[in-house]
């Protein structure tokens, strides 16, 4: 009954795609953070921190630490905000560019090995059925 339940199969299957997330971005020095803001910047362009937690369903806290940890590795620039001087901007950087295309070939490798169990159909069909479910409930 239980192993039978597609709650209990996420569950399992996120814990075993966590470490390998995990080990991948760590070779490159990053974290899911990082390749979530950075892939959030270059698909939507410049952004205030708080806008960042909005589209990447982070902390607030969270993403000014990571922020901070992109800025000082000259992959992300934070700017006064012109319309609000009491707010940054944070952007992506070329080598921040470079860099997220690095992290999407070790993420690439992370999908392999996780679905090599599943045909490229298959694989849509999946990635199609969690985003209808993330859909509703968002």
């Amino acid at each position: 009954m239980l192993m039978g339940k597609p709650s209990w199969l996420i569950s399992e299957v996120s814990r075993l795609a966590h470490p390998l997330l995990t080990g991948k971005l760590g070779t490159a020095g990053s974290r899911g953070y990082h390749y979530r803001l950075l892939a959030a910047l270059q698909e939507f362009g410049p952004a205030s921190q708080a806008s960042l937690g909005r589209r990447t369903g982070m902390d607030r806290s969270d993403v000014a630490a990571a922020v901070t940890e992109l800025a000082v590795r000259g992959l992300a620039g934070r700017a006064p905000d012109p319309a609000d001087r009491r707010r940054n901007v944070i952007s992506i950087t070329p080598a921040g560019t470079a860099h997220l295309r690095r992290l999407e070939e070790l993420l690439a490798d992370v999908q392999d090995e996780l679905l090599a169990p599943l045909s490229a159909a298959e694989r849509q069909q999946l990635t199609r059925l969690l985003t209808q479910i993330l859909e509703h409930h968002a």
